[in-house]
C-alpha cells in the first residue's frame, strides 16, 4: 500500500550530515520524498512509498547517522500525491 509520512526529528541532527544520510537510505529504499533542515533546529522528512519502506525509513531516522543523537520524533501519516520523482535535498 502507497503511503505518506511527515517525519520531523528532533535532537542533535543538524550539523551531522542527517539529510544527506537520509537521502541514501531513501534512495536505497526505493521511496520519493524530501528532507529539509527546520529554523528551530529539527529535521523534517516527507516520505512517499510502500509503508514497509517507510518504516524502515522510520526507524533508521530514529538512529540517524554517527554523530546524530536523536531525542523526538513526530511522525504523521497521510494520502500520497504521487508529485515525488526521487528523493531531494532541500535547502
Amino acid at each position: 500500500m502507497v503511503r505518506k509520512a511527515v517525519i520531523v526529528v528532533s535532537g542533535i541532527v543538524q550539523g551531522v550530515y542527517y539529510r544527506y544520510n537520509t537521502k541514501d537510505r531513501a534512495d536505497a529504499l526505493g521511496l520519493g520524498g524530501t528532507v529539509r533542515n527546520l529554523p528551530n533546529g529539527s529535521v523534517e522528512v516527507v516520505a512517499e512509498g510502500e509503508e514497509g519502506q517507510i518504516q524502515a525509513l522510520i526507524k533508521w531516522c530514529g538512529r540517524g547517522p554517527l554523530g546524530a543523537r536523536v531525542y523526538r520524533m513526530d511522525v504523521k501519516w497521510g494520502e500520497p500525491s504521487g508529485a515525488f520523482r526521487g528523493f531531494s535535498i532541500l535547502a
